[in-house]
């Protein structure tokens, strides 16, 4: 079962992207995921990546390791104090896909004159990915075909019980 959050107003609304927002809705806090996919764990990694402020590179990774996103884990290196590691949960490898459609979305609507920075790509193959929605099949389905509002059937294999 997945972790519930326990992020100050997550509880607040029964619309899981209001609730989703409240934990990753904010630049800084996706920023921050895109460096844990790539491998970040250290603050001063996040802070000498991203050129983001101390204070609010703390704010941002404690909530998301109150929302359940990243764990804090101790370490130390030879001759060092103790200091904290940020690494991702199983919900935070999840958003790999938030930020893929994200980025995919960027370089659609959004480009950049010289072209994309980077792309997905399979690790196996090498081969260009793009995020889309898949039915129960496994056939993907376009976006005009989907509905965000369909109420739930509890018999759904995507429904948890």
């Amino acid at each position: 079962m997945p972790k519930t959050s326990h992020h100050p107003g997550a509880e607040g609304t029964r619309c899981s992207i209001g609730r989703a927002l409240t934990v990753v809705g904010d630049r800084w806090s996706l920023l921050i995921l895109r460096e844990a996919l790539q491998g970040a764990t250290r603050f001063s990694d996040f802070r000498d990546r991203l050129h983001v402020a101390s204070d609010v590179l703390t704010q941002r990774l404690g909530t998301l390791v109150d929302g359940g996103v990243l764990d804090r884990r101790p370490y130390q290196e030879a001759g060092s104090r103790s200091r904290m590691a940020y690494h991702l949960t199983p919900a935070g490898h999840d958003l790999m896909v938030v930020l893929g459609a994200l980025q995919q979305w960027g370089d659609q609507h959004c480009p950049h004159p010289d072209g994309p920075l980077v792309r997905r790509a399979s690790k196996a193959s090498g081969h260009a990915m793009r995020v889309a929605f898949v039915d129960e099949e496994g056939q993907e389905a376009p976006l005009e075909d989907i509905d965000l509002g369909a109420p739930i059937e509890v018999s759904s294999p995507w429904h948890e019980a």
